[in-house]
């Protein structure tokens, strides 16, 4: 009994954890999700399947975008633009890369950073005149 309560606690809270942590903003009808991160929370293996530089100085932006007018949820491919700004107003240029597997489709931008530092990011996202918004958001990051 004692260990199912703690299996069961353990879910719970991965569930509220999630719940907490997703960063999602609705436009019409599309979904846009989106995250930052340090690039070693990546295994090794799927950064080199996709060609992902892992380092303690470099960060990852992940966008997805989804149509949540039909049925049955679709991926959207969008043109995506931005600039990171650190809080000394040092501009990086964001490069995304589009990327499929099967119907998802996401995007992905590679950064640096240095210990501690909160990166601002300011983002267009364009799909055929149907999808024209910015997202802003700030993201910390820490060296592991």
């Amino acid at each position: 009994m004692f260990r199912s309560c703690i299996s069961l606690l353990l879910i719970c809270s991965a569930w509220v954890f999630s719940a907490h942590a997703e960063q999602k903003l609705h436009v019409g009808h599309y979904d846009i999700h989106y995250m930052a991160l340090p690039s070693t929370f990546i295994s090794p293996a799927v950064a080199q399947t996709y060609g992902i530089q892992r380092s303690r100085y470099l960060g990852l932006v992940n966008i997805v975008v989804i149509d949540t007018e039909s049925a049955t949820p679709s991926y959207v491919s969008v043109e995506i633009n931005g600039i990171a700004t650190n809080l000394l107003e040092a501009r990086f240029k964001l490069k995304f890369r589009e990327m499929r597997e099967g119907s998802t489709i996401y995007y992905l931008a590679q950064l640096p950073y240095r210990d501690s530092e909160e990166i601002n990011f300011d983002l267009s996202i364009k799909n055929k005149g149907e999808l024209n918004t910015k997202l802003n958001f700030t993201q910390q990051f820490f060296n592991d």
